[in-house]
């Protein structure tokens, strides 16, 4: 059955149709993120400007988290995830508008990163907690990969053609990404997919904090996300990568999106060996492993003066983040039963936007208060100690050994 999973995997309709509607709906949030962040940084020159801007999208998260989980649980998952794309689809028209006309200014940008992160807060869990109800649990581990490689393929090829045609004007970055969300949005309606009993009655905060006390009861679970949010948070240099780009090596926009693109290449290379050979054994080891290559090329990035080097360090950080995402992913889904997937991938959706935004606010904040190399170096640092940190913490996580004791029928 192991030689026959990938053939398995790419000939099941259902899962194509979700694949491709990540393919789509990365690639328009990579697009607006490059055109968004560098549109800012022309506008105000700050950097600690990229970092709040990072700080804003994420808010969502924690003020919608109890509630994302309980959407994703109590309706259609395919219907809140064609929404939330529907939703963003028109966050993008607003930004075409705003540049054809001259009206965007950092106050707007800042509105429409809040409620960008409002939409992908309530897609997130959702399409989640969906990948299960599309795929059998024998093919879960590859699909998760594969899932993954949707992810990376369209962050290795938007970010870069965002950068490329923002030489040409943000409306030309901005308007491509609306039919990327409205393409999206139609695959997320017509998908197939067995959702379990949907969750009865209206939301309370028995039902909003289950997802919560679900986490705190496996202390392995919550050590998975919360390695991710430490780790990632310290360690995350995305929101500087303008500055790198513009005022280190010396690039344009081609280059930033090209930054922007290299853990991506590192990523989608090891999703796609991961779902051609998944982890079998020693997953914990693996992981946490992993996790401290990120660090360490985190800290060679931040010295990094060679712009080449510079994307061949950051191709190895997205090939480690990619392993360690890919066995948290796996893990977290098929430890947690049907009915609770949507509220326990909220939560997780917290740990990693925290990572991911929150984590471009402290990167934003540290090099306002010690510059831009410092604060990224100080990140890598501080990455390898939570690495170590975790080890001692969750000695059962670090000593995993396979996931398959761990599927569902």
């Amino acid at each position: 059955m192991s030689a026959q999973a990938p053939l398995l995997l790419r000939q099941h309709r259902p899962f194509l149709a979700f694949w491709l509607a990540r393919v789509f709906t990365a690639s328009g949030f990579q697009m607006l993120t490059v055109a968004i962040g560098w549109h800012l940084y022309q506008l105000t020159g700050s950097v600690l400007d990229l970092g709040l801007v990072g700080l804003v999208e994420f808010a969502p998260r924690v003020l919608f988290m109890l509630h994302t989980g309980h959407v994703a649980d109590r309706y259609d998952r395919r219907r809140v995830a064609a929404l939330c794309q529907a939703a963003q689809a028109l966050i993008a028209l607003t930004l075409v508008v705003g540049s054809s006309t001259g009206t965007v200014s950092r106050e707007l940008i800042f509105l429409l990163a809040f409620l960008l992160g409002s939409a992908r807060s309530f897609e997130m869990p959702a399409t989640q907690a969906l990948l299960p109800n599309v795929v059998p649990a024998h093919l879960f581990p590859r699909a998760v990969a594969a899932s993954a490689s949707a992810m990376q393929s369209a962050t290795i090829v938007a970010p870069a053609l965002g950068g490329f045609l923002y030489a040409f004007g943000s409306v030309w970055v901005y308007g491509p990404t609306v039919l990327l969300y409205m393409i999206a949005c139609a695959l997320s309606l017509g998908l197939s997919a067995q959702q379990g009993p949907l969750t009865q009655g209206r939301a309370s905060l028995e039902t909003l904090l289950a997802g919560v006390r679900f986490i705190r009861s496996r202390p392995d679970i919550l050590g998975a996300i919360s390695l991710d949010l430490f780790a990632v948070l310290l360690g995350g240099a995305t929101a500087l990568l303008p500055v790198f780009a513009k005022d280190i090596l010396l690039t344009g926009p081609w280059g930033l999106g090209l930054l922007r693109s290299a853990p991506a290449v590192g990523a989608l290379l090891m999703s796609l060996w991961l779902a051609r050979f998944p982890v079998e054994r020693q997953v914990g080891r693996i992981m946490f492993t992993a996790v401290g290559i990120f660090g360490v090329a985190t800290i060679a990035f931040g010295l990094s003066t060679s712009f080449w080097f510079s994307l061949a360090v950051l191709a190895v950080l997205g090939a480690a983040d990619m392993i360690s995402m890919v066995i948290r992913g796996a893990f977290v889904q098929l430890e947690t039963p049907d009915e609770m997937r949507g509220r326990v991938s909220a939560v997780n959706g917290l740990f990693i936007g925290a990572s991911n935004q929150l984590g471009e606010f402290e990167s934003g904040l540290t090099a306002h208060w010690f510059g831009t190399v410092p604060a990224v170096v100080m990140g890598g640092v501080g990455t390898l100690l939570v690495t170590g940190l975790w080890i001692k913490l969750f000695p059962s996580l670090a000593t995993l050994d396979h996931l398959h004791t761990a599927k569902r029928s």
